[in-house]
C-alpha cells in the first residue's frame, strides 16, 4: 500500500504538533520478566534475543526487512517491531520467541508510540509525510486475513549502513487502492521521524487526539529526530540530528524555551548528530545518543548544563534504562553492539555483540 500526501511541505525543519483521540490512562501492567533483550538488527532482518545475565544469544527471530523500532503492548506479552523495507510492523509473542502475526502494508514505516492503554498505534511515514492512526482492535477485527509470515532473506552485503540511505526497491504490495483496516492518516511536515504520545493520551508529537488537526508547527533545529517528555509534562526535548542540540519547548505554550548544545571535544560540529534520547523518571537528568561522535551526552535537566560526554559505540543511535534506570543501555549503529553505560558511575562498564546495524533494544525486566 501506497500512502500519497495531499501535500508537502517545503521546510525540512519543521517539527508538527497536533492532537489526536484522547485516551484513558490505564494502570501499566509488567511482564513476567525473563530478563531478556531484544534488539532489532537492520540488516539481519532480526530481532535478536540475549540472556539478560550473561549476555549470550537465546534466539534470532526472523522478520520482514529492515526492523527498526522495537515497542512493548500494554501487558508486556507482545512486541511491535516497525520493519521499513518491509513494509510491515512484525508482532512478536514474547513468551514464545515466535513471529505470530504482521499489519501490513505499510510504506516505510519509521517510529511510532502507543496510546496509554495499548489501543491506538500512532506510527511515522516518513516517506508520505503522514502521520498513520491504526485502531488495532479494529484492524485485526476487520482485516481480510492474516499477511503471510514471509521473512526477508539475510545477505552478507546489505548496502549502505547508514539510516538515511533510501532505497526504492521495496517489499510488498505497491497496490495505490489497498487500504490498511483502521488506519488513517493527518499531513504533517516532510520526512516525519518520531512520535511521542503524552501519559494522559491528549497530545500526539507530531498531532491533538480529539480532533486529528495540527494543533501547532513549532521550528526547531536541523532534523528533529525523537522526543522526550520531562515527568511533569512541562517540557518536550527534541533532538536535531543535523543541529548538533536538542531544543527544549514549553509544552503547554508550545513554545521554545532554549536550545542546548552539544560539543565533545575532539569532534566536528557535523560529526556531532543526536538521535536517541532518555529521560529519567525524577525528571533531573537526560541522556543523549550523539550519534557519529560516538558518545552520550548527560544533562542536567534544570541547568540544561553537560555533566559529562560518556565515550560508548559508533554511532551513539537510541538508548533504554533497565527498570530501576541503573543502567543505560545505548544502541551502537556502526560498531554493531550495544554499550551498558552505569547511570551511578556515568561510565560504560560493558559492550555487547548486537548483529548487523542494531537499533532499538527493549529490555523485559
Amino acid at each position: 500500500m501506497k500512502l500519497r500526501p495531499k501535500t508537502c511541505p517545503t521546510l525540512r525543519r519543521l517539527s508538527a504538533v497536533a492532537l489526536v483521540a484522547g485516551a484513558l490512562a490505564v494502570p501499566q501492567v509488567f511482564a513476567k520478566g525473563t530478563g531478556y533483550l531484544f534488539i532489532s538488527s537492520e540488516k539481519d532482518h532480526s530481532v535478536r534475543v540475549l540472556d539478560g545475565k550473561t549476555y549470550a544469544v537465546v534466539k534470532e527471530i526472523r522478520t520482514a526487512a529492515r526492523p527498526r523500532h522495537l515497542a512493548f503492548n500494554a501487558d508486556r506479552t507482545l512486541i511491535y517491531a516497525a520493519c521499513g523495507k518491509g513494509e510491515a510492523i512484525d508482532v512478536i509473542d514474547v513468551g514464545t520467541l515466535e513471529l505470530v502475526d504482521r499489519i501490513g502494508e505499510i510504506e516505510d514505516p519509521e517510529l511510532f508510540d502507543l496510546s496509554p492503554e495499548g489501543k491506538t498505534m500512532y506510527i511515522s511515514l516518513e516517506d508520505d509525510a503522514k502521520l498513520g492512526i491504526l485502531n488495532l482492535e479494529e484492524h485485526f477485527a476487520t482485516r481480510e486475513e492474516k499477511p503471510e509470515l514471509a521473512v526477508a532473506e539475510v545477505s552478507e552485503d546489505e548496502g549502505d549502513d547508514d539510516d538515511d540511505d533510501k532505497d526504492d526497491a521495496k517489499e510488498g504490495n505497491d497496490d495505490d487502492d489497498d487500504a490498511l483496516a483502521g488506519l488513517s492518516t493527518i499531513d504533517v511536515g516532510e520526512e516525519p521521524e518520531g512520535v511521542l504520545v503524552s501519559t494522559d493520551g491528549k497530545t500526539v508529537y507530531v498531532v491533538d487526539a480529539a480532533t486529528n488537526e495540527l494543533k501547532a508547527n513549532i521550528v526547531v533545529g536541523n532534523r528533529p529526530r525523537r522526543f522526550a517528555m520531562t515527568p511533569d509534562m512541562q517540557e518536550l526535548w527534541v533532538t536535531n540530528e543535523l543541529g548538533a542540540s536538542v531544543t527544549i519547548i514549553d509544552a503547554g505554550a508550545n513554545k521554545i524555551k532554549t536550545t542546548v548544545p552539544f560539543e565533545p571535544k575532539g569532534f566536528r560540529r557535523e560529526d556531532v548528530t543526536p538521535v536517541g534520547i532518555a529521560m529519567t523518571r525524577d525528571g533531573q537528568t537526560a541522556f543523549v545518543g550523539l550519534g557519529r561522535a560516538n558518545h552520550v551526552a548527560v544533562v542536567d535537566v534544570a541547568t540544561r548544563k553537560i555533566q559529562k560526554y560518556i565515550l560508548v559505540g559508533k554511532r551513539a543511535w537510541n538508548a533504554t534504562f533497565n527498570r530501576d534506570q541503573s543502567l543505560l543501555y545505548v544502541v551502537n549503529g556502526l560498531s554493531d553492539d550495544i554499550s551498558i553505560v552505569d547511570t551511578s558511575s556515568l561510565k560504560a562498564i560493558k559492550s555487547i555483540p548486537a548483529g548487523r546495524v542494531p537499533h532499538t533494544v527493549l529490555i523485559d525486566d
